[in-house]
């Protein structure tokens, strides 16, 4: 079986354009996923991790590629980044203040996206459209731009009481998914929560949270030649090797027949990819 491959993994880089492009990187060796698609390919779990931030070698990785120690202490896997809203930089508690003034600290975007259904969802203003791209959605709308982090988790949080703030990964990969008036949604939403964001806005600055108007929604295509119709999900630490064919690529995701694998839970990993032929 030839073997394309061989290295640390990393999440999936991507490319706008009519389908979107994925590239698998291993070490930094980009590899075209687009044309493996149709073909039968084979991922192996080599049994090693390695911190993505120390080098470290660990049995368990944690939030997505970070040993025990580096989970704990570094402040991108803190619980604010998960939940901006509570973000608590202002108490001087942040884990490292010059990290947080460097990516929570600049302009963000609140978007509306339809994944698996409509959801509320903020990204770094640099993250559009990846972000997107990376959550599936088929098309997004950005609706306020802010100057911090946490003033979009805060729109965000208010939002997510009319609307979900979450993926459905099952229904994303099934492609079964009905097309949304996001302006209209907008619309509605900013109606209904207008009392909340005045008062943010308030508290906030004019300048802080700003409606976007006049842009377009944004459609995203991805490369699927059969979505399946039933998800099972791959393990690699219980099954290092698997194989199949793979039939598309959607969010982080590869569609194989014989199941569906979210690569970015294997940051870190040592992985072999490959041919069958």
């Amino acid at each position: 079986m030839p073997i394309l491959r061989t290295g640390t993994m990393q999440k999936m880089r991507t490319e706008l354009s009519d389908s979107i492009k994925y590239y698998l990187e291993l070490d930094d060796q980009p590899l075209l996923m687009n044309e493996l698609i149709g073909q039968e390919i084979y991922l192996e779990n080599l049994g090693e991790i390695h911190c993505s931030h120390c080098g470290r070698l660990t049995k368990k990785s944690f939030s997505q590629g970070y040993c025990f120690p580096c989970f704990k202490k570094l402040p991108q896997c803190d619980l604010c980044m998960m939940s901006p809203d509570r973000c608590h930089f202002h108490l001087g508690t942040c884990r490292d203040e010059e990290w947080g003034k460097t990516v929570c600290f600049n302009e963000h975007i609140v978007y509306l996206a339809n994944s698996s259904g409509v959801k509320v969802g903020i990204t770094r203003a640099t993250q559009v459209p990846t972000r997107w791209i990376d959550q599936g959605a088929v098309e997004a709308l950005p609706i306020f731009r802010v100057k911090t982090r946490q003033q979009s988790g805060l729109v965000e949080k208010i939002f997510s009481e009319h609307i979900s703030d979450k993926t459905n990964w099952r229904k994303m990969l099934k492609g079964e998914i009905t097309a949304i008036d996001l302006p209209a949604m907008r619309d509605q939403l900013m109606e209904t929560c207008k009392s909340e964001l005045a008062q943010l806005t308030a508290e906030h600055g004019l300048q802080s949270i700003v409606p976007i108007t006049g842009v377009q929604v944004q459609s995203l295509s991805y490369p699927v030649i059969e979505y399946p119709s039933k998800i099972s999900s791959h393990n690699l630490d219980k099954t290092p090797k698997i194989s199949g064919v793979l039939q598309g690529i959607k969010g982080q995701y590869l569609m194989l027949d014989t199941g569906v694998i979210n690569l970015r839970k294997y940051t870190s990993y040592a992985i072999e990819i490959g041919t069958c032929a």
